[in-house]
């Protein structure tokens, strides 16, 4: 478990997690004792300081109290949902968000669907654990590191009024307050801000606009009293976490598990993965969580980008996912054109995909297995067509034709492509087009995938919710026979699930009132 670290080790242990031993003599070299079970083993938390560099990583130059105050929460359910985590501002859905999805494909496994709202307390807090076990096991790369909080007694003063360099003290008086995250409020309606914005918009926008009720808490505060201990294997997380769920929950619950997750995978680590080491992870004015976080909360890589493996761009190898991940990925910006998800992302071990828009994340659930069924060999003619089709056209330019069939390992000699193409193009337009393809190839092609299926949404912020509560959305799938997708720009969240489901159109039934239909982005907002 977590020891008193040899002088000799302490420049490795830098090097490999990001944070600093306390100078010997000191009172941050002393080992910090009791206030933590570490599982039935007796587990000595050493009190650390962050690194320059970690800390340069994960917030850039410096904290701004507005964008710290934001992430100052802890995990809380619904009180009308007992399985959905509830986020109070913009910013840590990053974490939040990775968190609900492992949540949900624990669940989605154990439950049937009318079992959602029968769930007790004890079951949702073991299922927190699980999610976060998850994700812990997928980042470790040798030994888990749980970061707490040392006790204000053991430090015998409150660090609130530690000077920091590293913080941004140029706010105004309403955004150095910080945001405590008070438990009796965890069902309470979140107020719409002036004008009708959402709490959660209003602080992206205006930030220090927004009122917070004091906190004790600041950057400073928070990073002297970090401490962390060591554990060999999961059992003895989950036995921690069991045994001290107050710190996921408490106010400062979210950060912990951030840095939990990023000790545990290590400085060196994510360094070695990410394309840009001078990026911070956490965005140094909005507070949102970057690409390379997002995708190391899911898989536990740290990479930027979200297609497969790795792609040759001017000559520089740029990282992406290198495996069926158990999470999946989707994204608006995609449609946009900012990014390509790839197959690993788009087609997870579970049917369960934290959805991206361009400032918020959210989860995408259903009970539907089939949607993660193997591809029938229609399916990956259709997958490696649209490879050569980056404007989702539904056709090719002829003379790439050799290309797909070399792809899709069919009869590729000249020869016989020329035939082909004739017969695939017979007015000679230069172009073949994606049903005259597939009937010529796979003429009794067989769909894995269901015409119609339920989807779930998840949206963590309340204001985002119909009633402003947060709850599941529940809609109805139903996938068109053309293949011309129907872009509608107004509606985000069904361009994203087009990005998945080309021919994809929805509807939604109204929590409560099954009667009403409306289109799933009203009911679903995206952000």
């Amino acid at each position: 478990m977590g020891e008193n670290l040899a002088p000799a080790c302490i420049a490795a242990t830098v090097a490999t997690t990001g944070i600093e031993q306390a100078e010997a003599g000191s009172s941050g070299a002393t080992a910090a004792s009791g206030g933590f079970d570490a599982g039935g083993e007796t587990a000595t938390n050493v009190r650390q300081t962050v690194s320059e560099e970690f800390f340069s990583l994960l917030w850039g130059e410096k904290i701004k109290h507005d964008v710290f105050r934001r992430w100052l929460q802890g995990f809380a359910f619904s009180d009308f949902e007992p399985s959905a985590l509830v986020q109070r501002d913009g910013g840590p859905c990053c974490v939040i968000a990775p968190v609900q999805a492992y949540l949900l494909k624990t669940l989605l496994m154990e439950s049937p669907e009318h079992g959602f709202n029968e769930l007790t307390a004890d079951k949702c807090k073991t299922l927190l654990i699980q999610a976060v076990c998850q994700i812990l096991m997928k980042c470790k790369t040798d030994v888990y590191r749980i970061v707490t909080l040392e006790d204000e007694s053991a430090t015998g003063s409150t660090s609130a009024t530690v000077p920091d360099r590293n913080v941004d003290t140029t706010s105004d008086e309403a955004g150095c307050s910080e945001y405590v995250l008070q438990q009796e409020q965890a069902g309470r309606e979140t107020q719409p801000a002036a004008g009708g914005v959402d709490m959660h918009d209003a602080a992206l926008i205006h930030p220090s606009e927004i009122e917070r009720p004091q906190s004790k808490w600041t950057s400073e505060a928070f990073h002297e009293r970090i401490r962390f201990s060591e554990h060999k294997h999961i059992d003895d997380v989950h036995k921690f976490y069991v045994q001290n769920f107050h710190v996921l929950t408490d106010e400062c619950g979210v950060l912990l598990l951030l840095y939990t997750v990023l000790q545990t995978k290590g400085l060196e680590h994510i360094l070695s993965e990410m394309s840009d080491p001078n990026e911070s992870l956490i965005h140094d004015t909005y507070g949102c969580g970057s690409q390379a976080l997002i995708n190391l909360m899911l898989t536990g890589r740290a990479v930027p980008h979200v297609w497969d493996n790795e792609q040759d761009v001017g000559g520089m190898k740029l990282k992406g996912i290198n495996q069926q991940s158990d999470i999946g990925f989707i994204t608006v910006m995609e449609q946009l054109q900012y990014c390509t998800v790839g197959f690993f992302y788009k087609n997870p071990k579970n049917p369960v995909w934290v959805m991206g828009s361009d400032t918020h994340l959210t989860v995408l659930f259903s009970h539907e297995k089939r949607l993660v069924s193997p591809e029938t060999p229609g399916e990956v003619a259709r997958r490696v067509f649209r490879q050569f089709d980056p404007d989702g056209s539904n056709f090719i330019p002829s003379p790439v034709l050799q290309d797909v069939l070399c792809a899709l390992e069919l009869v590729s000699e000249p020869e016989y492509v020329e035939l082909m193409r004739s017969r695939l193009d017979p007015e000679n337009l230069g172009i073949i087009l994606l049903n005259a393809f597939m009937n010529e190839f796979f003429p009794d092609e067989k769909k894995s995938t269901p015409d119609t299926f339920d989807l779930l949404h998840y949206n963590g912020i309340p204001n985002s919710n119909y009633s402003n509560v947060v709850q599941y959305s529940k809609g109805q799938a139903v996938l068109l026979e053309s293949d011309v997708r129907m872009c509608n720009p107004s509606d985000p969240m069904l361009t994203c699930l087009q990005t998945k489901w080309p021919n994809i159109e929805t509807v939604v039934d109204r929590i409560h009132n099954t009667d009403a239909r409306e289109t799933i982005a009203i009911e679903c907002n995206f952000y």
